[in-house]
């Protein structure tokens, strides 16, 4: 009964097959392809894709995985003919989190050709697997809708039980680094309308071996956790052990990244490489010596350059002797040891920099087994997270840890992120390539542009894309350190976030390994935050949640939000053809995608939650609210300069000057939400209140009473002293006060006072009230519980419309400043003064959540009165 069952589930859940079609000849096709609703399949393990096509033949088995209509993945040579798809699942649930910072969702393919012998020659093996590869993306196309100029095309003789579905791209993965050209040469064939855009990488496209930007890409997270730790690796030598050997892509590339390395050990899967004390500067020359050589091995490494007791041996051999160098820079103590035991004693080798280049995964938890990993070709060499010793990792490959073992090593201090985060740079080339093809699609058919004038153009922004990505490699990173930062501060949130997500059935914590409420309460009792590895989960899944959210929206529509466009494509595009992107078929896509890297990354992760729980708006309201913030303060500067601050100051002080500006947009967008009709248009709300701020800038030295000029002055004195430049020491000390600037701005367009005057005005007030000192001290509780936390938020809140309405007030008469606060009190006398001493005792006899709550209370009596 279960086995008809789950015949007839998988019966029902298909909805496209190329059965029915013919090849050239008038006969059936050689390959049966079946396109399946995942979701509709019963017995399928989680997490479950869209989307899947199952392809099969006497020659060769394949599938592709997608989880959305938009997605994109590389296609996978496999080795593992008996499991295959749980190697393409667990690929693709990694693709799905790597991809929040581009347009597409996460895809994966794999396929295995059946008839290869062991021991084949290697020309006999790459020909059977083009053969195969070809076969299954052919039969990929023949399933696949194609777009014409204003319509979709159907395949021939296929019956579709799904909509419409022109969407897919496949990229190079593990065994078809080479063969891009091929797909897009079966592209042209099939006359499918993304042409050579089909397939990134080949002849017309990026080659991300020569650009290095995988390896790149991961570099920007390894410098950001050693920066974090006052460690400046571009000047200072640090030790390293590595998976990989210098002919790979990602580990050849990243092995070239400082000169200041000292590569202590490596291994693949021929060799392992020994250099107990190397030479930073001769050992990085010898290693892109190896990278520029074909096929190299670490056996061409020249054995003249091995510091003493090192060397290059074999994984062939019985057991290895080791020297007493060797020994002492592993930290191991056994004199002679199996190929196995080296390799594990690298992996827990007591050194700077842990760095994944190669295939495998070689770290689990603890609490797993290694039949739990699914690498059975590891399962000796592997070790737990608990056993590494390395201060910082590097994922460069995918896969090379769990995500319970990256978690482990997390909670014992060493600084990692996730495979997902760390190599993202290379699907997000990939996808940039692809927009880019899409967008001069345009200008080719209308022959404004040649093929080959495309190509140069392609070649000559190579470098524009690469910094275009590697930003995104900067900020994703930058965003995990920021919520780590606030820790238990944001965990409420971060719990309310998982809760929302799984409600709307796009999250499941325990396939992602995210704390339950059960774990997370007894988090809290321990003062355990969310670790690095979580939070980049949850930074992907806040990204892909938003990002799906505005595109239903009308937000890629608006005028102003449409400017992100431009920033997602290098300047050539934008400039040479501006017609090509606003007429380009994912443009509302793009937007969206821009919008909500550009949200999460500079709110956290929980942004979204905690500002729709505060004020119940929309997601694009919250996105309209976002951009009137960021350009009114003009944030993006600001954060710009603070990032050209890394290596001059702290680690621990740059975080710090991110955070108040983090803080300040999280503040005032609650503001907006509430006091601003955001419908009017947002390029006249950013000019007014961007006018607004500067003019309260300029007048903050006569407007700030002595005490908070004096604060102010202190802040910017401290700042220089710790190596912030004086124009941005000024900027930031200053923020404090400019939190004020759109209450102070209101009041002024509703009073016909001057800027100037309202502002002396409102600051008098707040130190009358002695509101500066209780704010002040208020942002300083800290409380992990969420309705706790939202309870501060809106006391806060509470506090500052009392604050602006009483102000306004007092605006309203004669004079400005201290004079206008007293002209008001005087006919109210014995209310304020009673308001004001139960404020003051509750400021000096430090402040709690109820006192917090007792305050805006009194205020906003007053305030009404």
């Amino acid at each position: 009964d279960r086995i008809l069952r789950r015949f007839v589930n998988a019966i029902t859940a298909a909805i496209r097959t190329n059965f029915y079609q013919l090849d050239a000849g008038g006969q059936p096709k050689q390959l049966i392809a079946i396109k399946f609703a995942s979701g509709a399949l019963d017995a399928l393990p989680l997490p479950r894709p869209r989307y899947e096509i199952f392809v099969y033949s006497p020659r060769v088995e394949a599938l592709h995985l997608r989880f959305g209509k938009v997605a994109r993945g590389g296609i996978r040579w496999s080795d593992r003919p008996q499991d295959f798809r749980t190697e393409i699942l667990s690929l693709a649930k990694a693709q799905q989190v790597k991809n929040a910072v581009i347009i597409p969702v996460g895809a994966k393919g794999g396929f295995v050709p059946k008839p290869l012998l062991k021991g084949a020659p290697r020309e006999v093996v790459q020909a059977e697997g083009a053969t195969a590869y070809r076969s299954f993306i052919s039969t990929l196309l023949d399933i696949t809708d194609n777009l014409g100029e204003n319509e979709v095309i159907p395949p021939e003789n296929v019956v579709r039980h799904d909509d419409d579905d022109p969407y897919l791209v496949v990229a190079a993965d593990k065994g078809t680094a080479t063969f891009s050209d091929i797909a897009n040469t079966i592209s042209g064939e099939h006359r499918f309308w993304l042409d050579d855009a089909f397939a990134s990488g080949g002849s017309a496209g990026y080659d991300h071996k020569k650009m290095g930007i995988t390896a790149r890409g991961a570099w920007e997270s390894v410098k950001r956790h050693f920066r974090e730790m006052d460690f400046d690796i571009g000047n200072t030598p640090f030790t390293a052990v590595g998976i990989g050997d210098m002919s790979g892509d990602v580990f050849g590339n990243a092995m070239q990244q400082a000169r200041t390395m000292k590569l202590v050990a490596a291994f693949d899967h021929r060799d392992v490489f020994i250099d107990p004390a190397p030479d930073p500067e001769r050992g990085f020359l010898e290693r892109r010596r190896l990278f520029d050589v074909p096929r190299s091995s670490w056996q061409d490494y020249d054995r003249n350059l091995i510091s003493r007791g090192g060397g290059v041996f074999s994984r062939a051999m019985k057991e290895i002797t080791l020297s007493s160098e060797a020994c002492s820079a592993l930290g191991f103590t056994a004199a002679k040891a199996t190929p196995d035991d080296v390799i594990r004693a690298i992996l827990r080798a007591p050194v700077d920099l842990l760095f994944f280049g190669g295939i495998g995964t070689y770290v689990r938890a603890s609490s797993e087994s290694d039949d739990a990993v699914g690498d059975r070709g590891n399962d000796a060499v592997r070790v737990t997270g608990a056993e590494v010793r390395a201060k910082v990792i590097g994922e460069g490959a995918n896969l090379g840890m769990t995500q319970r073992g990256r978690i482990e090593a997390s909670l014992r201090g060493i600084r990692l992120n996730t495979d997902a985060i760390d190599n993202s740079a290379g699907v997000n080339t990939s996808d940039l390539e692809v927009n880019i093809k899409i967008a001069l699609a345009r200008p080719m058919r209308d022959r404004r542009l040649s093929r080959e004038a495309r190509d140069a153009l392609l070649a000559d922004m190579a470098e524009d894309v690469a910094a275009l990505v590697l930003r995104n490699n900067y900020l994703q990173t930058l965003a995990i350190s920021l919520a780590q930062e606030r820790g238990l501060e944001d965990m409420g949130f971060e719990q309310r976030l998982m809760q929302l997500l799984e409600r709307a059935g796009e999250l499941d914590r325990a396939v992602e390994f995210l704390p339950d409420d059960v774990e997370i309460a007894d988090r809290r009792r321990r003062s355990q935050a969310l670790t690095r590895p979580e939070l980049a989960v949850l930074l992907a899944y806040a990204k892909l949640s938003l990002n799906h959210e505005l595109v239903q929206s009308s937000v890629p529509d608006d005028p102003y939000l449409g400017r992100e466009l431009g920033r997602y494509f290098p300047k050539a595009i934008a400039e040479r053809f501006p017609d090509a992107l606003e007429q380009h078929r994912l443009r509302r896509e793009i937007i969206a995608t821009q919008l909500a890297n550009s949200i999460i990354n500079r709110g956290g992760p929980s942004l979204v939650a905690r500002i729709a729980d505060q004020t119940g708006a929309s997601m694009a309201r919250i996105a309209a609210a976002f951009a009137a913030v960021r350009d009114s303060y003009g944030m993006t500067a600001l954060n710009s300069d603070i990032d050209a601050l890394d290596s001059r100051i702290s680690g621990r002080l740059q975080l710090e000057l991110y955070r108040a500006v983090q803080d300040l947009l999280l503040d005032r967008l609650v503001w907006f939400l509430r006091n601003v009709d955001l419908a009017q248009g947002l390029a006249a709300i950013v000019a007014h209140y961007r006018e607004g701020i500067t003019a309260l800038e300029a007048a903050l030295e006569a407007a700030l009473p002595q005490a908070a000029t004096m604060a102010r002055k202190g802040r910017e004195t401290d700042l220089r002293r710790q190596g912030v430049p004086d124009e941005l020491a000024r900027r930031l000390a200053t923020l404090p006060a400019l939190v004020a600037a759109p209450d102070i701005v209101m009041i002024a367009d509703r009073t016909g006072r001057g800027i100037a005057e309202v502002a002396a005005t409102y600051f008098a007030a707040a130190a009358f009230f002695r509101l500066d000192h209780i704010t002040s001290a208020a942002r300083g509780i800290v409380i992990s519980d969420y309705f706790d936390r939202l309870a501060l938020d809106r006391a806060l809140d509470s506090i500052g419309e009392a604050q602006r309405r009483l102000a306004a007030g007092m605006a309203s008469n004669a004079g400005a400043g201290l004079a206008a606060v007293e002209a008001w009190v005087a006919p109210r006398k014995i209310e304020v003064d009673r308001i004001r001493m139960a404020i003051n005792e509750i400021a000096n006899s430090g402040l709690t959540l109820s006192k917090l709550s007792v305050t805006a209370s009194l205020l906003g009596d007053l305030a009404k009165n």
